[in-house]
Parts: structure tokens; sequence; C-alpha cells
């Protein structure tokens, strides 16, 4: 489906919907970087009032190496492990698939049901025990390294050389997590177990679209659903020339980071976000919740000329009449106003915030008549200064 359809016919629903009520993310643009569950995901937001966009970052390509999955899978069949450890919940179900299709699922499942199981965050360990499997031990914030200190912990003191765990590899490509492991105790027995792996998207496009609206502040927040998701975000805004760009609208709140946990938090910061929003737990719907809280608070409500307005991402609302939409540089116009309500600002200012300078006196006072338009009974509310500027005369 064309994004620009796509994007029309959320923008529809939202605009039928807001004659009745104005849901908490009615005019606001989220977009999405996954590429698993990314409709889900977008459901989730329309139905809050989002219009969504889509550009994945990443692409989730099934089993890489079957030749070795199924030798690992062998191994543990003839040799049964001691402790399992399960990274993501889409290698799980990828591994168990893969069993299947070869007749040794019953066997994978007899053999991972006697070990001790542990999993790194909640997704995993409900997909491990909906396929039947008894996990031990579940990592709170979904971060591989508290499963390296569980390991370490008094629980495990004493793990003997020779302790076999099995190791489920998240998508990376790499056996950094199978070292991680191994260097908990020596001489341990460590099989790591690769199911799937993590590359960039066959179209870049997309995600080259979401990029530069980012950069332009056309979309109000992004989400990020792995931390390898964000690394391609990162890695595609370099091959762009434009990370500089995006890391500064990321930072100065012109667009929101939102991460489905703490783990993808983590990896936001450490790549140069200073401050990503993420939910305790690691669930798309508190994600979708976490993105409604981070924008509320850019909702503007004032009194122009006696008349109640109330300014939701892109939707203007005056004296509870049918919403308008706003175009871009109309809204940016509204917010430059709205920081300081009856505050002067003046047209090279209002150059500078929404044209990047890039305009001339003219257009600023285009725009603000257009605005003034919007506002309807309001519209003496964005009263003009006399060789100053513009100000909101706020009752």
């Amino acid at each position: 489906m064309p994004e620009s359809s796509a994007r029309n016919r959320s923008e529809t629903r939202v605009r039928e919907a807001l004659v009745v009520k104005l849901e908490p993310l009615a005019g606001f643009t989220v977009a999405v970087t996954a590429d698993r569950r990314a409709d889900e995901q977008a459901a989730l937001l329309t139905r809050l009032g989002a219009t969504v966009v889509h550009g994945p970052v990443i692409r989730t390509e099934s089993v890489t190496d079957r030749i070795a999955l199924l030798d690992a899978a062998r191994s543990l069949v003839e040799q049964r492990p001691d402790v399992v450890i399960l990274t993501t919940a889409v290698g799980v179900r990828a591994w168990l698939t893969e069993a299947d299709s070869v007749e040794m699922g019953d066997e994978l499942l007899d053999v991972l049901s006697g070990p001790v199981v542990l999993a790194r965050g909640r997704s995993v360990s409900g997909v491990a025990m909906a396929a039947g499997l008894d996990v031990t031990w579940t990592a709170p914030t979904g971060r591989f390294a508290e499963l390296l200190a569980h390991l370490e912990s008094e629980k495990f003191n004493g793990l003997k050389p020779g302790t076999r765990i099995a190791v489920q590899l998240d998508g990376s490509g790499d056996l950094t997590m199978a070292e991680m492991v191994t260097a908990v105790a020596p001489g341990l027995d460590v099989v790591p177990v690769p199911v799937y792996r993590w590359e960039l998207p066959e179209d870049t496009q997309p995600a080259h679209r979401v990029i530069a609206s980012v950069i332009d502040g056309t979309v109000d927040a992004v989400t990020f659903t792995s931390p390898p998701a964000v690394r391609n975000f990162v890695n595609l805004a370099e091959q762009m020339d434009a990370l500089d760009a995006v890391k500064a609208a990321l930072n100065d709140a012109t667009v929101l980071a939102v991460a489905v946990g703490p783990a993808t938090a983590d990896c936001l910061t450490s790549l140069g976000v200073t401050s990503p929003y993420s939910p305790r737990s690691t669930r798309l719907g508190a994600m979708v919740a976490t993105v409604a809280h981070a924008l509320a608070p850019q909702a503007v409500e004032l009194k122009l000329t006696g008349s109640e307005v109330r300014v939701q991402g892109r939707l203007l609302v005056v004296a509870g009449e049918k919403p308008v939409w706003l175009t871009d540089r109309e809204r940016a116009v509204m917010a430059a106003l709205s920081r300081r309500p009856g505050a002067v600002v003046s047209k090279g200012e209002l150059r500078r915030q929404v044209w990047a300078n890039g305009a001339d006196d003219h257009a600023v006072e285009v725009t603000v008549g257009r605005l003034r338009r919007r506002l309807g009974p309001a519209s003496d509310g964005i009263e003009t200064v006399m060789r100053r500027g513009y100000r909101l005369a706020v009752s």
C-alpha cells in the first residue's frame, strides 16, 4: 500500500472521529520503524487518533544458516543442556518452527523442558510458556546484562566446568552473547544456537523518508522496538549524512524518541539520544501508551477574544467546533506564539524558528493571515504589534 494513500486514509478516519471526540493522539504524526508487528503497532496508534507513517529500518531474515541451527539442535538432543537462555521472542518461535519442519519439534521441546530456562524479558517468557516450557527466571527489564548477573548470582554460584548452556542468539549475526556467557565461569560448555539474522530492508526509501521527516519535524514521535533497529536507523542516517541533524531533532524535543523498553532506550542513549521515552515493561501496548503520555503536554489551551482554543498537534479546535487541520508552517507559527502567550514575537524570530531564515517577511505575513482565518471567531486573538511583530492576545 502506498505510504501517501495510507496516510490520507488515516487522516480521514481521524477527521471523522474528531467530530465527536478528540482522541489523545489526534493531530499528531508518529513514525514507526519496526518491520515485525508494524501493522499491530500502527493499529494501536491509529485507535488513539494518530496519523502513522511507516519506514522500516530493519528486516528479519529467517534462518540464515540452517545447517548450523540443525546441528545445534541435534547436539542438544544428544547431550542435554543444564541451562537454556532464550533471548528473543521471534528467535524462540523460529527455532521451534524450524525443528518442526524436520520432525525434531517434539524432541527439542522435550529437551528444553528439562533444564533451567532463563528468558530475556517478558515477551520472550510469554512465547516460551505458550510453547509449553517452564521458565525459571525472567530478566525484569529485558537486558542481557541482567541474565549474566543472574548466572553470576548466589543461585548459580558453583557453576561447574562442563555445565552445558544453550544460548539462543539474537539476529546480530555474531557470537558475542555466547562469548559473554562463556566468560561467566571457567570451563562452561556453551552451545550457541543461531536462528535468524537482522538486515537492512531491501527498500530503504521509506526509512529515508522517516529520517527526513524527523529532521524537518513533520513527525512528532518516532518509535523503536529493538536495539538493532536503533543501530540501523543510525547507520541509515549516517549514509544520508544526516546523523547530526537527526540527533539535534531528537535531543531538542522537536521529535520524541520512544523505545519499546529499557534495553532499546539504553541503545538510543548510547548512540547519542539523551532522553528517550520508554515504558517500564517491554510491551507494544505500553509503548503506545507512553507515546500518548509523552505528547500530551504539547497540546495547548488558550482563550482568545473570549473563545476557547485548543491546539493539539496539527489540529485546531475553536469554541468546541469541528477541528481544522493546520499546515506545518501554520502549526509552527502558532507554536512559536503560544510558547509565551502575550509576548511579542518578531517577524525575524518567526523566520528563524519556522523557516530557518529561508523566507522573507511576506511569507510570514501570508502564513499569519491564513492562521487567522483558521481561528475563525478567535482570529483577532493574533494581534499585530506595529514594527515589532505579533502576539497572542490571551484573556
